[in-house]
């Protein structure tokens, strides 16, 4: 069997970022990977802005000690232009905040450090050289860069374009995921009859490659049919960039899938993975098609997305790293168990250690066939292979789910 770290790196290495882009404007650029670096078009401020309420004036002409009384020669607000004018000697211009500063102009003296008479002003302290003035370029320079190829866009980012001139961004195509569910007892819309159920699987794996930033294809369910399951592969190798199943790649009599995929003419690179719930992880190529297969039960269908199919999606997307972040966290339980695989377990934060540690309880019965545990988790409790008992305050690994409404990858654990 595979370790898990070994699964991961091997899942990895059947993908490869994705080369076409496509253009979406920034309002639709949010959780997609930027395919080229951008640079800043222009300094950034585009002139000389007053970054205060007041009154520009040229310290020249504040002679001897003050206070100093000047003239108001004009007003200039954001948005205005000073045509090129410039400062009067011995005025000042009245000025907001974000306006461009007068030619001539070298400080802007704050409204409350004067008193203003409306033509004429009198100025009380006599401001450093350049004060409350944001020269052109001093926060941006021109050229430089401002989100860098592989940087996956969030809403500071679209902000920052924005300021730029920026309407537009080239983003990495979206990798193409097909989805299927295998056996001949799932249903998708009809009552329960007899033996047969709700497939769970393939809604819920469509909707976890959505939201890591892939554009999911709802393949349907295929029977237990090894024929029909060669023919649906072959027909879609080459269509995706990858395609994952769930279910029939156990050693059962009627778990096809590994046998179809190589009648289809794939190639399997890795069987069988050192975890709980989840050992008949199945890794496969199909063309060029990466191919994951994983087991049937829900619970085992979940943990494998979350542990290869979304690190792979992270690669085919070009985005740096894989998306999920596993934090310390301690046991506020006990239990045994065998030695042999890595566990994910539903856990709940029950408390917080005094160093700021998630302290855990489990959920479930432990049973890979149901969700219902992990509905009611924060996030999944890593159990290590070699750990035969837990006690209260034993380390763990705790992988938090994403805040609701978070983009692709997963959350902390705060």
């Amino acid at each position: 069997m595979l370790a898990v770290d070994d699964a991961v790196a091997l899942a990895l290495s059947m993908v490869a970022p994705v080369r076409e882009s496509e253009a979406v404007g920034l309002g639709h650029a949010v959780g997609r990977i930027a395919a080229r670096t951008l640079c800043a078009p222009r300094p950034m401020p585009f002139f000389d802005q007053s970054a205060m309420d007041g009154f520009a004036i040229r310290l020249g002409d504040l002679d001897g000690e003050g206070p100093w009384h000047l003239e108001v020669a004009g007003t200039v607000a954001a948005g205005d232009s000073p045509s090129g004018a410039a400062l009067p000697a011995g005025a000042a211009w009245r000025i907001f905040t974000g306006a461009p500063v007068p030619r001539g102009a070298d400080a802007v003296v704050r409204a409350e450090d004067c008193t203003d008479m409306g033509a004429l002003l009198t100025v009380r302290h006599r401001p450093r050289e350049g004060a409350n003035i944001r020269p052109l370029g001093s926060d941006i320079a021109r050229g430089a860069e401002l989100v860098a190829g592989g940087t996956r866009i969030e809403p500071r980012h679209v902000g920052l374009l924005a300021a730029n001139g920026h309407t537009t961004l080239d983003v990495v195509r979206r990798p193409r995921i097909g989805i299927l569910s295998t056996g001949s007892e799932l249903l998708s819309r009809a009552a329960p009859d007899g033996g047969r159920i709700f497939d769970a699987n393939r809604p819920m794996l469509i909707a976890l490659a959505e939201r890591a930033g892939a554009e999911a294809v709802d393949l349907g369910i295929l029977d237990d049919d090894r024929q029909e399951t060669a023919r649906t592969l072959a027909r879609h190798a080459g269509r995706f960039d990858m395609l994952i199943s769930s279910g029939a790649v156990s050693v059962g009599a009627r778990d096809f899938v590994r046998a179809a995929l190589l009648d289809a003419g794939g190639r399997v690179h890795g069987w069988k993975v050192a975890l709980k719930p989840g050992k008949p992880a199945m890794f496969a190529t199909l063309k060029r098609t990466a191919y994951l297969g994983l087991p049937g039960n829900p619970l085992a269908a979940f943990v494998g997305f979350e542990l290869f199919a979304r690190a792979q999606i992270a690669r085919l997307a070009g985005a740096g790293g894989d998306g999920a972040v596993e934090v310390r966290a301690l046991a506020g339980f006990a239990a045994s168990r065998k030695t042999g695989r890595t566990e994910f377990v539903p856990a709940r934060v029950r408390d917080r250690s005094p160093e700021g540690l998630p302290v855990l309880e489990t959920l479930g019965n432990g049973s890979s066939g149901t969700l219902h545990a992990l509905c009611q988790a924060d996030g999944l409790a890593v159990i290590p292979a070699g750990v035969s008992g837990i006690a209260p305050g034993d380390p763990l690994g705790f992988r938090a789910f994403a805040p609701s409404g978070a983009g692709p990858g997963t959350g902390d654990a705060a």
